[in-house]
């Protein structure tokens, strides 16, 4: 018996949360801070985003108008962003409520047409999955390089 469609997709954002954890488990709440160049994201920014990105795609996903297309304000809350561990807990509560509300979706509903625009418009809103998981592995990429750059080397992603 093969698994009901939405637990596949929560499975893979789950997955693409272990990676994610694991990959940038080396850096430490005296990272926060840290950014290669003045004008790039902080460590903790780059944790705040991918949550706040999660968050994103979920209330798209959900709302008759589609996806909130105000990215300056959306980057006005990450730049206040200034603790890792804060970051963190954002992360947490994010994946908690996509892994929530794609285990609440029915397959029927999953595969509904996003709302009409330049993001996904009218794919299936199944596929905000594949774009969560794609983008938390490119955040999940600029972090280990930021890592080797602090003098650490991340755990690779794909295992213990």
């Amino acid at each position: 018996m093969s698994p009901k469609p939405e637990y596949d997709f929560a499975s893979q954002l789950l997955a693409s949360k272990d990676f994610f954890d694991r990959s940038t488990r080396v850096l430490e709440e005296s990272d926060s801070q840290f950014r290669p160049q003045g004008e790039m994201m902080t460590v903790a920014q780059h944790v705040a985003h991918v949550a706040q990105t999660l968050d994103w795609f979920i209330q798209g996903a959900g709302r008759p108008e589609g996806f909130n297309l105000d990215f300056q304000s959306l980057a006005d809350v990450i730049a206040k962003v200034t603790s890792l561990a804060a970051a963190r807990e954002m992360l947490e509560a994010a994946y908690t409520n996509a892994i929530h509300y794609l285990r609440s979706q029915s397959p029927e509903e999953l595969a509904r047409p996003l709302p009409a625009g330049p993001v996904m418009g009218g794919q299936p809103i199944s596929d905000i999955v594949w774009a969560m998981v794609e983008h938390t592995a490119h955040h999940r990429g600029a972090l280990t390089v930021y890592s080797r750059l602090l003098g650490k080397i991340p755990p690779m992603p794909y295992g213990g």
